[in-house]
């Protein structure tokens, strides 16, 4: 990568050296010549007003350092005096260019090879009053002269420009590949990385993404380690208990209560594993693949409640509705899980005599009167397989994965999940949704509690 953006940089500084010598040159060659134009145009116009031209012609004319050749043109084209020649043949010069434009528009300027001198030169033509032309010209090698005397030092400045461009390049270059490389060598310590500021939020987030692949590396481990845990709990019971019925180790009653132990085990495994699955699947699924659609919130809440009736029977708990409708877009499979799970977990940690109210409004809440939870704990109830109390849940059946996975499915829905719970009191968990989940509000009247 270094060698490539070295290369671009050489090939961008020769090409600016080269484009800013060749066009100073044109500009410089331009100004030039519009300089001995003018210089060219003053000797013109000094010739006519002091009628230089006959006094050459009959006393000669000697040639001046600055190499200037003045040439005398009759209103035909005929050559009346030439410095060059004196007095000898010439062709006739009424079809020389810089001569036309002075017959036409009163001066003409060319830049030619001389047909008599053989040689480029610069040709500035003034017609005179009395429609003859005057005619001064120097000679174009004169000036290239000057590019030659100057060219050492335009090259010495090109070779001076170009090996400083060279080395503010490899700089530039150093600076620009530095941190990235370093950061290459050293990824676990990218807050040592001494970067520019353009590159300072690609570094941020690069940590970032780092920081949460090693937690969510950490959290798979755990998650692992845990589900190990879990599976082994159960399938060491259901194995230890079929062994004993399959060596007849045990007596019919004994052999009865060893199937319902295997049952209940086997239960809890299908209830952990479906748990995990569903987990999983909530990792792995992105906005775009939820099944969303207009649903009613209090419906899904009055279904889970009829669901979960027996289970609150069972635990001698009071469930009730309350609420008005509430229709949102949500994915109806995932809204009556979370509901379910949040129902549940209110019944299984509850007291005997105890209540749960479910309550629609613009929120979901479920509260009771249960056990409640220790300040302490609260902050950690979402994480996989937390239990507060081990032995309870074991002996409710919870997996210690619900309200992780209310938590998921809060999270793809972009709801907030929050949780108010006093030890011995009771515990409350709100659901608040986005108000883009929200669309308009069925107007059918509650059911009655």
């Amino acid at each position: 990568m270094t060698r490539k953006i070295n290369l671009n940089f050489i090939f961008v500084i020769a090409l600016s050296v080269f484009l800013s010598v060749f066009f100073t040159a044109l500009v410089s060659y331009r100004l030039l010549q519009k300089e001995v134009f003018a210089d060219l145009a003053s000797y013109a116009e000094m010739v006519e007003a002091l009628e230089l031209t006959e006094q050459m012609k009959n006393n000669g004319y000697m040639e001046p350092e600055n190499e200037l050749r003045i040439t005398w043109i009759a209103a035909d084209g005929s050559v009346l005096y030439d410095s060059y020649a004196g007095e000898g043949v010439f062709a006739n010069h009424g079809e020389r260019p810089e001569i036309v434009q002075a017959m036409r528009d009163g001066m003409g300027m060319s830049v030619r090879k001389s047909q008599t001198m053989e040689r480029s030169l610069f040709f500035y033509a003034r017609r005179a009053a009395d429609g003859t032309v005057i005619r001064i010209a120097k000679e174009a090698g004169s000036i290239w002269n000057i590019y030659k005397n100057m060219l050492p030092a335009v090259l010495l400045i090109a070779v001076f420009v170009f090996g400083i461009s060279m080395w503010l390049a490899r700089c530039l270059t150093r600076a620009f590949v530095g941190p990235i490389a370093q950061m290459a060598d050293d990824m676990e310590h990218l807050e040592k990385v001494t970067s520019y500021k353009e590159l300072a939020p690609f570094i941020e987030l690069i940590r970032t993404r780092q920081e949460e692949t090693i937690k969510n590396a950490r959290i798979r481990q755990e998650f692992t380690a845990n589900v190990s845990h879990e599976l082994k709990t159960p399938l060491t019971s259901i194995s230890g208990y079929a062994e004993l019925i399959a060596n007849g180790m045990a007596s019919k009653k004994e052999g009865r209560h060893f199937a319902e132990e295997i049952h209940q085990n086997a239960q809890r495994l299908l209830v952990l594993i479906n748990d995990i699955l569903q987990l999983s699947e909530l990792d792995d699924t992105p906005e775009y693949k939820l099944s969303l659609e207009s649903v009613d919130l209090y419906e899904l809440a009055g279904r889970c409640a009829a669901m979960l009736e027996p289970v609150a029977v069972k635990h001698g708990v009071t469930l009730s509705l309350r609420g008005t409708p509430l229709i949102m877009c949500a994915d109806r499979k995932l809204m009556e899980e979370m509901i379910y799970n949040l129902c549940d977990n209110a019944i299984r940690y509850n007291r005997e005599g105890g209540h749960v109210w479910i309550t629609v409004t613009d929120r979901l809440i479920v509260q009771d009167d249960g056990i409640g939870i220790s300040p302490k704990y609260q902050k950690r109830v979402f994480e996989r397989f937390f239990r507060v109390d081990k032995s309870r849940s074991k002996k409710t059946g919870g997996t210690g994965l619900g309200l992780a996975i209310v938590k998921h499915i809060a999270e793809v829905h972009h709801a907030a999940v929050f949780m108010d719970s006093d030890e011995g009191i009771g515990t409350t968990v709100c659901v608040e949704f986005s108000e883009t989940q929200f669309s308009i509000q069925d107007t059918r009247p509650a059911p009655s509690e």
